[in-house]
């Protein structure tokens, strides 16, 4: 009997000899990775029955190996090994399809006692190939299910769906104004997605569950892919609205008579939709989390991810980018003389004022009281002023408070800092800002930039 394939992932050489030693003494072939990389080009050869993989290698997440590892034709069993487990780390682990997870320093009993279960278990399976086939089925839809990334989800929904319809074609589209705008395929252009699913489009309205056609059923489209005569219909939907879609078909070349695996496809499908609105469910949440509630604007937690973000992208690509600080001036005087429901609405009033002020690729955030927050991507300092300029301007011929007092005037005062001509991190830039705009104050009603600000601190 062939001895069984061990895929020891670590990036320390001590665990990595410690693992090979306790366990080649079982006649088992142990073969190891001390990188995610090296690990994940031995799985796509395949042929490994366990991988036992730290929690973090090398910068790389075992939860992501154990995903890729769970997307193989045949999936080895993976336990996970970390120093620091949690309940939260070993629940993932789990949801994602880890058999078990051991926590260092790793006993050498309970590790061989771990493997040679496992590998009972993967005989049994291996023994009856529809029971095999089931499970195989249940982990790619257990991964569906719990996979809150829709840009994740999709792809790899495609992806199960097409292997499950015998090397079948396909995509998915999200709905964004009422029409199909964004589309997730590896196999088709985006071009030929967007012709399928503007003409499948009205049929999708009409779905309340996964629909499958055949050729009889199917509208003679010159534009679609050559040989379509199986189709496979899933629509998303999120408290009753249709928000996407799926659509499988046959492949190319099919061998024989082609019939969908109905029962697997429509399995896979309702795991797909359930990991579609659990991933609306939980983009909602996350909105809540970064939105403050008063303006509508993203909150200083968000400002804080997603500098970090823009920051990397920076480096990355060379782009530049500015950070604009924005405060009321004297509106302590505002809630003092018509109360705190007034400034309040004067705070709405300035959101929607800065709305009007900055692209659609721009974010605006309410750093907290009567200060906001800016970032214009893609922007050098001649555009951060005449951003900043027309934002100042906007707020100081506004009459807020219209529809309650009658009307109250404002000022505001704006300082920015542009990456990386001025700061390249976070905290450097975020300060830079800053003082930039409390510089104006000593005159308010204004705009400064770090380099006005430093100079007028070098006169000093």
């Amino acid at each position: 009997m062939k001895p069984a394939s061990i895929l020891v992932v670590d990036d320390e050489p001590f665990f990595r000899q410690f693992y090979s030693d306790t366990l080649s003494g079982d006649d088992y072939l142990v073969e190891w990775a001390e990188s995610g990389e090296e690990a994940l080009q031995r799985l796509r050869k395949g042929g490994i029955d366990i991988v036992l993989t730290d929690l973090i290698v090398a910068g790389f997440s075992g939860l992501d190996l154990l995903r890729a590892a769970r997307k193989q034709m045949h999936p080895p069993e993976v336990i996970l090994v970390t120093t620091n487990a949690t309940v939260e780390s070993a629940i993932e682990a789990i949801k994602n399809g880890a058999r078990d997870y051991l926590i260092k320093p790793v006993n050498t009993e309970e590790l061989r006692h771990l493997v040679r279960t496992c590998l009972d278990q993967r005989r049994l399976m291996n023994e009856n190939s529809q029971l095999k086939n089931q499970i195989r089925l249940y982990q790619k839809g257990q991964s569906l299910a719990f996979l809150l990334d829709i840009d994740k989800l999709l792809p790899q929904a495609v992806e199960f769906l097409c292997q499950e319809a015998k090397n079948g074609r396909g995509f998915a589209f999200l709905v964004s104004e009422g029409m199909p705008a964004r589309f997730f395929s590896e196999s088709l252009s985006e071009e030929m997605c967007k012709t399928m699913a503007e003409s499948l489009f009205g049929r999708f309205q009409t779905l309340a569950g996964t629909s499958f056609l055949q050729m009889q059923d199917i509208p003679p489209e010159q534009n679609w892919p050559a040989a379509i005569h199986s189709l496979c219909l899933i629509p998303l939907i999120f408290e009753k609205r249709l928000e996407g879609g799926i659509v499988i078909f046959n492949g190319e070349k099919p061998s024989g008579e082609f019939h969908f695996p109905y029962e697997q496809l429509n399995f896979l499908a309702q795991q797909a939709t359930l990991g579609f609105a659990n991933s609306y469910r939980f983009q909602g949440a996350q909105e809540l989390i970064y939105i403050d509630d008063l303006t509508g604007l993203f909150n200083v937690r968000y400002l804080n991810l997603i500098l970090q973000q823009e920051l990397l992208r920076s480096r990355r690509y060379g782009l530049c980018f500015a950070l604009v600080f924005i405060d009321l001036d004297r509106f302590k005087e505002v809630n003092d003389t018509f109360g705190h429901l007034a400034g309040s609405q004067a705070l709405k009033e300035v959101a929607l004022l800065l709305r009007e002020c900055v692209r659609e690729s721009d974010l605006l955030f309410r750093y907290g009281g009567d200060e906001f927050t800016a970032l214009l991507v893609e922007t050098n300092g001649e555009g951060a002023r005449l951003v900043s300029e027309r934002i100042r301007q906007r707020i100081e011929k506004h009459l807020f408070l219209k529809d309650s007092i009658g009307y109250s005037k404002l000022t505001a005062t704006v300082g920015y800092a542009i990456c990386p001509q001025d700061a390249k991190n976070q905290k450097k830039l975020m300060e830079l800002a800053d003082q930039a705009m409390y510089h104006g104050k000593t005159k308010r009603n204004t705009v400064c930039s770090v380099n006005e600000y430093l100079v007028s601190k070098k006169k000093k």
